[in-house]
């Protein structure tokens, strides 16, 4: 059985927790500063093989105590994006394989600089976005002799939207502030540039609905850097209803909230609700040239909130719990095969679909179009 300390027992902590200790396969470790948090969530998922700890993993001295004590084998971390390098660093010293949902350019470079020589895997960027969105790229990308442009548009949405800036707060506040405030990353003509976030705004429609794209950061994760000279165009761009990126505009660069984060968080989380009833979209679209012809291929699914062990969870903890435990799974299950920094494209598609954890892909969503790409994948077409 794996032993594994996940740190944080919030939205995303508490499913990861109860996916992996649910399989028989893992010794869950839950731990959180709020022992009580911890307790909630371990009690709710009524398992033998989760125990909660109270521990405040910002405290270096108190995170490298508890990891000699209690010798997991593995760390997973879903707190705010901004604890993880310490955390990284403790799992480096005590020879721990390392996994974390950041989207955050500067935490992943930080993370990448503990990898180095490990013996161990370090996997950053777990997840949605980054995360499955650039297993799912990287898939199609494979199908080309020659690759022109590469389109990752994410967005996870409330089903029914109700307010000005119709949205919902399905993940973390300092999350959503961080990529709508940071510089993004982009391939254009064949060079890597900065842009800035919420502009390159367009339209796009899945399924008779109308969104808006726009420019956010950190979605591309490391697939810019793994196709820096093999893509002409590449970026990712965040899905929302259409108005909520001038209402976002507004608030952070009219108001000049992106330079004052705290009220920004302290606004949204006191005026926009969160949910349950959401769906995460997923959509990647490739040109290239096959066999001499110009031809583009997508991936394009829905995700819908699941029952999971007689509860309920939204599509955004679904998606985001399943994508890292997919790969935690990959990595524990063939042992030698992963070490150092490892990239999500160094996942393949079918490597996630299939996985017991990762199937939940294709059973939130679309079967036609999961199924599809299963085949796709298997064929090598």
């Amino acid at each position: 059985m794996h032993k594994v300390l996940i740190l944080g027992a919030g939205k995303i902590g508490a499913l990861i927790s109860g996916l992996l200790a649910d399989s028989g396969d893992y010794d869950v470790q839950l731990a959180d500063a709020d022992a009580e948090a911890a307790r909630t969530v371990a009690t709710g998922h009524g398992l033998d093989n989760v125990t909660p700890f109270a521990l405040d993993a910002t405290d270096p001295a108190a995170l490298a105590a508890h990891i000699a004590e209690h010798t997991p084998g593995t760390l997973i971390s879903s707190l705010p994006f901004f604890c993880n390098p310490p955390v990284a660093e403790a799992a480096r010293d005590a020879g721990l394989h390392y996994f974390d949902l950041t989207e955050d350019v500067a935490v992943t470079e930080a993370v990448r600089g503990f990898a180095e020589g490990a013996d161990t895997a370090f996997v950053p960027q777990c997840g949605l976005a980054p995360g499955f969105i650039s297993i799912a790229a990287n898939e199609l990308i494979s199908h080309f002799d020659e690759v022109r442009d590469v389109q990752l548009r994410v967005g996870a949405l409330p089903q029914h939207p109700s307010n000005a800036l119709k949205y919902a707060l399905t993940w973390s506040t300092d999350g959503v502030i961080n990529e709508y405030a940071n510089l993004c990353t982009s391939i254009v003509d064949g060079e890597p540039v900065q842009v800035l976030p919420l502009e390159g705004l367009e339209e796009i429609q899945i399924d008779g609905t109308l969104y808006e794209a726009f420019n956010t950061s950190g979605g591309l994760g490391s697939l810019a850097e793994t196709y820096r000279d093999r893509v002409r165009n590449m970026d990712y761009k965040t899905m929302r209803y259409p108005g909520h990126c001038e209402q976002m505009r507004l608030l952070m660069n009219g108001l000049g909230l992106k330079d004052d984060r705290e009220t920004l968080k302290l606004i949204l989380e006191r005026a926009v609700p969160a949910t349950l009833q959401d769906v995460v979209i997923v959509y990647a679209a490739v040109r290239g040239v096959q066999a001499g012809v110009l031809r583009e291929e997508n991936y394009v699914n829905k995700v819908y909130p699941q029952r999971v062990a007689g509860r309920l969870w939204s599509a955004i903890q679904i998606t985001t719990a399943s994508g890292i435990c997919a790969v935690v799974d990959k990595v524990l299950e063939t042992p030698g095969r992963f070490a150092g920094f490892v990239a999500q494209e160094q996942f393949t598609l079918e490597d996630i679909l299939t996985n017991r954890f990762g199937r939940w892909y294709a059973d939130g969503g679309d079967a036609n179009v999961s199924s599809l790409a299963i085949a796709t994948a298997s064929s090598g077409q």
